[in-house]
């Protein structure tokens, strides 16, 4: 054998988690939401490729979305069966992070292809996209095109929107609203009370039983979920509405537990989360752009979508306003 081919053999052996005392493959648990799980979604195929190079199982434990994850580790604690987190959002980070349950993720940074600067050293991205509102092109051709035209529209223009208190993506349209309309919020959401058709738990209650199934003519999600209607469904039928104020900015990370069982293996997979293996599963599975550029491997029907100017709070602002924001959005959509 040659001296290098020797070499480079051991040093993939001890990079390569060993198999259990009784010959078990070691099982990596990673906690995420539905949606990344789902058939369609990116998760059998992340499964795949990382079972491929592992010489493990890897089990996801779907929950029902960031905050659940959040809720099912605050509520564990310590005893928490998870190895990794995968879906807690920018917006979530930094009550995750009071939660003193996880690790560094010794992940080089530089790949990151994000639209900000991003040096955290315990969430690592793996997708962005920027929340918008849905419409159907055939029921609704001519959308609203700022959230003024959309509050000052004819009542009988119903949305769908999630709950800020269990859904993602509810929480952004909260964090969106506070960002456009500052101390009169609460007046906004006054406004856009009439329009509300129902605030559904989750994204995949208001999207999929709801949207698609004709109950309203425009649902809260985001700006890249037309790219799967163009690529899978070969429809330009549902369309994202662009809003002159800009769009609440997402960034979605991972994390590793301080206390996992299997420290190596959870490495591993940080370190697999930035690889082309993970990442060409995002733009039509979880239909987010990915966090690094795959160049000629984007879809080109992310060409096709809107590219708006978008904002954020810091994670910091979040998590000290975020349950008194909630309040306000429950005192103003009371009456």
């Amino acid at each position: 054998m040659l001296p290098g081919l020797c070499l480079s053999l051991l040093l993939m052996e001890s990079a390569t988690p060993a198999l259990a005392e009784d010959g078990e493959r070691p099982t990596l648990t990673v906690y995420t939401y539905e949606s990344f799980v789902a058939e369609w979604g990116p998760g059998p195929g992340v499964e795949k490729a990382f079972e491929a190079q592992c010489r493990c199982d890897l089990n996801f434990v779907s929950l029902g979305g960031g905050v659940d994850i959040l809720q099912r580790l605050r509520l564990e604690g310590d005893s928490t069966q998870a190895d990794v987190v995968l879906g807690l959002d920018m917006n979530l980070i930094e009550e995750a992070r009071r939660l003193e349950l996880l690790a560094p993720h010794g992940v080089d940074l530089t790949p990151l292809d994000l639209p900000i600067s991003w040096n955290d050293d315990t969430f690592l991205p793996y997708d962005w996209g920027r929340f918008a509102f849905i419409y159907d092109s055939e029921v609704l051709p001519e959308p609203p095109k700022s959230f003024e035209e959309l509050l000052d529209a004819p009542e009988d223009l119903k949305v769908i929107i999630s709950d800020p208190r269990t859904s993602v993506p509810g929480l952004g349209l909260l964090l969106w609203i506070k960002h456009v309309y500052g101390d009169q919020a609460d007046e906004a959401w006054q406004r856009l009370q009439p329009h509300i058709l129902t605030v559904a738990s989750g994204w995949s209650q208001a999207y999929f039983s709801l949207f698609m199934n004709g109950e309203a003519p425009m649902v809260l999600s985001y700006s890249t979920s037309p790219a799967y209607h163009m690529a899978v469904d070969e429809t330009d039928r549902y369309q994202a509405a662009e809003f002159s104020e800009g769009h609440y900015l997402q960034i979605e990370t991972a994390a590793m537990l301080a206390g996992s069982e299997h420290p190596e293996l959870a490495q591993q997979f940080m370190d697999f989360v930035l690889s082309k293996d993970f990442q060409r599963e995002i733009p039509l599975g979880n239909v987010m752009y990915p966090a690094i550029d795959l160049g000629d491997e984007l879809p080109e029907v992310f060409g096709r979508l809107i590219d708006p100017g978008s904002f954020t709070f810091s994670p910091q602002e979040v998590s000290a306003n975020r349950q008194s924001w909630i309040r306000e959005w429950l005192n103003a959509t009371s009456h």
